[in-house]
Formats: C-alpha cells, structure tokens, sequence
C-alpha cells in the first residue's frame, strides 16, 4: 500500500501577510513551491470574514497549480455559490465560528443533514467531490453516508493534544473510525494538529488516503524552508507506510 498523500494548506502563509497588510508572503506562489516539493494537492480554507485566504488567492490557485485544490468551507449559501463557480476537485466542509483561531470540533453532520441533502447534489453535478471534517464518532461517521458525501476527513485535534496513554486511545479512535468510513464507502482523509512529530502512526492507517497539515509546516519552514519541510513529511509518511 502507498504512503498516505500530503495536501498542504497554505492559511498560514496568508495569516502571515495579513500580519502586515500586505502582499508578501504569497500564499500562491508557496503553493507552487510545495507542488515542487511533491505535495499532492493544496488546502485552503476560505472563510466568511476573509481573515486570511481571499477570494483572489482562491481565483489564482485555481488557475495555476497543477495538482488537487480542496476548498475548506462552511456550508453556506454564499461559499457554495463560490465552490460551484470555482470549481476545486474537492471541497471539504467544516464547522466554522466567527471567533475561533482555528476550526474547531468536526462538523454536526446529523444536525446539518437537511442542508446538506440540499448542498452535495449541487457540488456532485458540477463534478466536485464532497468531504465532511468530522469527529472519530461513528454517527457522524454514518450520517456522511448518508447524506451522500464521498469521503470523511477524520479531526484529530483530540489526537494532536493528548500525551501518553491518552494519545494511543485518541489513536486507537481514530484507526476505529477510519475502519468504518473504508467499511462504508468512504474514502477517509485526517488533519488537524498534525506534525512531524506525531503524523507517523496516523500516517501508518491503512485506511487513510490524504494527510492535510498547514500550520505546523509553515511553522517548521521558517527555520528549515518550504521545500525541506515538505520533503520531511514525505519522508516521514513513507516511513510509516513504505
């Protein structure tokens, strides 16, 4: 079996340009520097109040890089409009509250289930897969079937945070999950808080296809660069599953 996919999302290389205003660093042109460095596909999550990635960030990565784009999103009338007029090859819905630093808690399918009957037909006619961020809870799990998503991207913040006896029961969770989701259809992705310090047993699921890691590459980057932090992950994604 291959080794899981890196997909990198590049928020934080925006975050760092809105520090200042400005127009250095380009998130785009650090997308292309990762597609060099072999990553699979870029994320970027456009969010409702345009913090970081914006709506010529999105037109731009669209027109220029040569992978996959995923377009991180909240389900809601105006960003379903946007993915359907951009048209990325996956788009993956999260929950998202105005005051949060970053996503979190997976997505309440079961209490989105009406909208997202209404949504997912509009992103499948358009050729567009559909992801939902959720929980390592088989619920969730089995209501992105469904409601006909095509794959499950797996939160392990929970996994991330946690230290000893707590992180192998937060991955042992996480292998159950993905189990069921390869069991039911899904094709099954992870991300949150990943490193390179905790991707390996993740990374080493059989079930699990794409890896999506941001910050803590762009954090490692700025000591060692974009090209060498890409490549790290690689590497270590290989050496778990070779």
């Amino acid at each position: 079996m291959p080794p899981a996919r890196l997909f990198v999302n590049i928020d934080h290389l925006a975050t760092l340009r809105e520090a200042r205003g400005g127009v250095e660093p380009d998130p785009v042109a650090g997308a292309a520097v990762c597609e060099l460095a072999g990553a699979a596909g870029i994320v970027c999550h456009l969010r409702e109040d345009r913090r970081h990635i914006n709506d010529r960030d999105l037109r731009l990565l669209r027109e220029l890089i040569k992978t996959e784009l995923d377009l991180e999103m909240a389900l809601t009338d105006e960003m379903v409009r946007i993915a359907v007029e951009t048209l990325p090859e996956l788009v993956t819905l999260v929950p998202e509250k105005r005051q949060e630093l970053t996503t979190e808690g997976g997505l309440d399918v079961i209490g989105a289930r009406s909208r997202l009957l209404e949504a997912i037909p509009e992103f499948t006619r358009q050729g567009i897969e559909v992801s939902l961020f959720v929980d390592p809870v088989r619920e969730q799990i089995e209501a992105a079937v469904e409601v006909g998503a095509d794959a499950i991207e797996l939160h392990t913040g929970e996994y991330a945070n946690a230290r000893g006896e707590a992180r192998k029961a937060q991955l042992d969770r996480l292998a159950a999950a993905a189990t069921l989701g390869h069991t039911l259809g899904l094709r099954v992705n992870a991300g949150h808080g990943l490193d390179l310090g905790n991707v390996g047993p993740v990374a080493a699921l059989p079930e699990i296809s794409d890896l999506s890691i941001g910050h803590a590459l762009v954090s490692r980057a700025v000591f060692v660069g974009l090209d060498r932090a890409v490549t790290d992950l690689l590497a270590a994604f290989r050496a778990a599953r070779p």
